[in-house]
C-alpha cells in the first residue's frame, strides 16, 4: 500500500484534491436529488390529491348496486394509464376498479375506521406487476351511501425523470474531476516551483560555501518568508562558522606565543653555563609565561564551558557593594603598580541574586581592564547604584584614551583588542571583556559602556534586584 502512495508532494496535493472534490460534488449530488426528489414527489402528491376531489364529483351510483364514473372522466381514465381508481363499500365490495389495475388491486378491502377520522396521507404502494404508484385514500358518499376511494398516480414519470438526472451527473461527473485534477495538478507543480529552486540551491551549500543563499522570488507569501527565515539560518551559521575560524586561529596564536617565549627563554639558557641568580631569572620568566599560559587556558575553558552550558548558576543573595570591594582588593596589587588609586563607593543595602564568583570575575576583568589601560597615577572608580525598573547599576570609570569609534561595536568579541601590542605587554588575551558580557547576561543583566576618546570610558553592568533599593541620600542612575 505504501508503493501506490505517490511520492511527490504535488501528486499527494493533487489526489486529496480530486478525493476531496469528489466527495464534495457526491454530496451535492446526492443532496440535490433528494431535494428534487421530494419536490417532485410533493408536486406528485398535490396533484394526487386534487384529482382525488375531482374524482369524488365523478362518482355515480348504478342500477345494480355498484359505482362508475361519469361517462367524460370514465373515458379520460380508459386513455391514462397512469392513473388508477379503485371504490370499495364499508362491507368490503369492490364497486369500482379502473381497467388499467389489469385485476390488480391498490390494497385490498379497507379496514373500518372510525366515521369522521382523518385520511391517511398519500403513501406508496406497488401494484401486482411492480410498479410504484403513490395512493391517496377518501371516504366520499355517493348519494347518501358512503364508499371507500383510493386513487394511485404512478412513479414512473418521476423515477424517470431522476434515472436522467442521475445519468446526466454520472457522465459528467468523471471528466470534471479529471479537468479539475490536472488543473490542481498543474497549480501545485507551480506553486511548488520554489520550493524546487530552494531545494536545488540548499544542496550546492556546504561549509565552504555558507556565503550563498536561497532564492527569493516573492518575499510577502508563505514560501518568500521560509527562504527569508532559512538565509536568516545561513547568516547566523556563516558568522559562527567565522567567529569558530576567528575562534581558532586566535587562541592558536596566543596560545604559541608563551609556549615559544618559553622554548626561546630555555633554549638560550642552555647554550652557556650560567650562574643561579641567572637561571633563577630564566626560570622566573618562563614561570611567567606560563602563568600567562594558565590564565589564557583557564579562559577559554571557561567561554567553553559557558558556551557548552556546563557551568551552572549557584545563586545565593549578595551585597553588590560588598562583591565590588572584594573584587577590587583582589586586584589592587596591579594598580600599586602603576600608583593607582581604585575608589569603590555606593549603597551598602543594594541586594542582587546570583553566583559570587562568576559575577566576581566580571567585575575584576572589568576593573583589571581598565587598570591596563589608565595612565599612571590614576584614579579608577568603580560605582554602586540603585537603577531604573528595578535595576542594580555597577560602573567602572577609567581615566584610559578610551575607544575609538570604528572599535566600539565589537569591543566585547573574544580575542578582539583595540591596542594589540599595549594588551600583549599587559599580558591581556582579549578574552576578560567577553568573559565579563557571558557572566552578566547569564545572571539576566546587561553590560553597556560610554567612551569619550581621550577621557576614558565607562564600564556599566545592569542588573535585577532582589529588594527594594534604599536611598540612603544616593540618586538612582539613569540605565
Amino acid at each position: 500500500m505504501r508503493r501506490l502512495w505517490p511520492r511527490h508532494v504535488r501528486s499527494r496535493m493533487t489526489l486529496w484534491y480530486v478525493l476531496v472534490l469528489g466527495l464534495l460534488l457526491l454530496a451535492y449530488a446526492g443532496v440535490a436529488s433528494s431535494y428534487l426528489f421530494y419536490s417532485l414527489r410533493e408536486q406528485l402528491d398535490h396533484d394526487l390529491l386534487e384529482d382525488v376531489e375531482r374524482v369524488e364529483g365523478l362518482l355515480e351510483n348504478t342500477p345494480d348496486g355498484r359505482v362508475a364514473l361519469e361517462p367524460v372522466h370514465h373515458g379520460e381514465d380508459e386513455l391514462d394509464t397512469q392513473r388508477f381508481v379503485e371504490v370499495w363499500s364499508p362491507e368490503g365490495i369492490l364497486l369500482y376498479r379502473s381497467p388499467t389495475l389489469q385485476g390488480g388491486t391498490l390494497g385490498g378491502p379497507p379496514r373500518p375506521r372510525p366515521e369522521g377520522s382523518a385520511e391517511p396521507s398519500p403513501s406508496t404502494v406497488r401494484l401486482a406487476d411492480g410498479t410504484r404508484v403513490r395512493m391517496a385514500a377518501s371516504i366520499p358518499s355517493v348519494d347518501g351511501r358512503r364508499v371507500f376511494l383510493r386513487v394511485a398516480h404512478s412513479e414512473q414519470a418521476l423515477w424517470q425523470e431522476m434515472e436522467e438526472i442521475v445519468s446526466v451527473l454520472l457522465l459528467v461527473l468523471p471528466p470534471a474531476l479529471v479537468l479539475a485534477g490536472l488543473s490542481g495538478f498543474t497549480l501545485a507543480r507551480k506553486a511548488l516551483a520554489p520550493i524546487d529552486a530552494m531545494a536545488h540551491s540548499a544542496e550546492r551549500i556546504s561549509a565552504e560555501r555558507l556565503n550563498e543563499r536561497l532564492p527569493i522570488e516573492n518575499p510577502e507569501d508563505e514560501l518568500g518568508h521560509l527562504a527569508r527565515a532559512f538565509n536568516a539560518t545561513l547568516a547566523r551559521l556563516e558568522a559562527a562558522f567565522d567567529q569558530l575560524r576567528r575562534f581558532t586561529a586566535d587562541a592558536s596564536h596566543e596560545l604559541r606565543t608563551p609556549l615559544t617565549a618559553i622554548r626561546s627563554v630555555g633554549e638560550v639558557a642552555l647554550q652557556t653555563p650560567k650562574s643561579a641568580t641567572e637561571y633563577r631569572d630564566v626560570i622566573g620568566s618562563m614561570l611567567e609565561e606560563t602563568d600567562r599560559l594558565t590564565r589564557l587556558v583557564d579562559s577559554l575553558l571557561t567561554l567553553s564551558r559557558a558556551d557548552a552550558g556546563h557551568i551552572h548558576v549557584q545563586r545565593t543573595d549578595i551585597s553588590l557593594l560588598g562583591l565590588a570591594q572584594e573584587a577590587s582588593s583582589l586586584v589592587e596589587v596591579l594598580a600599586e603598580e602603576k600608583q593607582q588609586r581604585i575608589s569603590v563607593e555606593g549603597v551598602p543595602t543594594l541586594i542582587v541574586s546570583g553566583d559570587r564568583l562568576i559575577l566576581r570575575q566580571a567585575l575584576i576583568n572589568l576593573i583589571d581592564n581598565a587598570i591596563k589601560y589608565s595612565p599612571a597615577e590614576a584614579e579608577i572608580l568603580v560605582r554602586v547604584a540603585a537603577g531604573k525598573d528595578n535595576r542594580l547599576i555597577v560602573e567602572v570609570v577609567d581615566q584610559g584614551p578610551g575607544v575609538p569609534q570604528e572599535h566600539r561595536s565589537r569591543i566585547f568579541d573574544r580575542f578582539y583588542r583595540v591596542d594589540s601590542a599595549r594588551s600583549r605587554e599587559w599580558g591581556g588575551a582579549g578574552l576578560g571583556l567577553a568573559i565579563a558580557r557571558w557572566a552578566v547576561e547569564i545572571h539576566g543583566g546587561q553590560i553597556t559602556f560610554q567612551s569619550v576618546e581621550g577621557q576614558g570610558s565607562t564600564f556599566r553592568v545592569a542588573l535585577p534586584s532582589t529588594t527594594t533599593p534604599e536611598k540612603n541620600g544616593h540618586e538612582e542612575v539613569s540605565t
